[in-house]
């Protein structure tokens, strides 16, 4: 039976990297694409990233009961969903799968297909170095969004507070400030429990 690898972190923890990093070990781990209404960033490709759709797409998915689960941000841009589907990806009998997320999303995963079933991996990094590689993130874009950078940013404070961390029951941490050992240490911890 599989597991359900679970990437989280703070905004520019540097999951994405992880997590690109981790699909090249030969882990056998398939990843889950997850939805978003937000807008495409530049480099990003649909159903590579995301998936993205529009408020409509959200709502036809919800309506045929196929939302794993979803979060709602209230950006300075409007509504920006994210969410995980039942769409055919997650065949836990028949693999493991990795996907990025949130706090809120490991729960609400946590809740539908039960604790033994997923393997959180918190990213850590020191706030400083974050927010350096959002602002060099952002600069990037066409038409950069700073003020979401920094609503994003402020936001995580609260979504990954210790108290939540503890109720999530994550017990096990990884510091993203060298690469190569954090890498290290994620494969390890992947194998010894899947």
């Amino acid at each position: 039976m599989g597991k359900i690898v679970y990437l989280m972190g703070k905004s520019s923890s540097g999951k994405d990297t992880v997590f690109k990093k981790l699909m090249k070990k030969g882990l056998g781990l398939q990843p889950i694409v997850p939805y978003t209404t937000r807008p495409i960033r530049a480099g990003e490709e649909n159903g590579v990233q995301y998936f993205f759709t529009d408020e409509d797409g959200f709502q036809s998915l919800c309506s045929q009961g196929k939302v794993i689960e979803d979060r709602a941000y209230h950006t300075m841009h409007g509504l920006w969903r994210y969410f995980t589907v039942d769409d055919g990806q997650i065949l836990l009998g028949e693999r493991s799968s990795i996907v990025i997320g949130t706090l809120e999303g490991y729960m609400k995963m946590k809740a539908y297909f039960g604790e033994e079933k997923l393997l959180p991996i918190l990213i850590e990094l020191d706030d400083g170095i974050r927010l350096q590689r959002a602002l060099d993130r952002e600069r990037k874009e066409e038409h950069p969004k700073y003020k979401e950078m920094c609503r994003r940013f402020l936001a995580d404070c609260e979504d990954f507070s210790e108290e939540k961390i503890q109720e999530a029951g994550i017990c096990r941490r990884f510091y993203n400030e060298d690469l190569e050992q954090c890498l290290t240490e994620i494969v390890a911890y992947i194998a010894e429990n899947i």
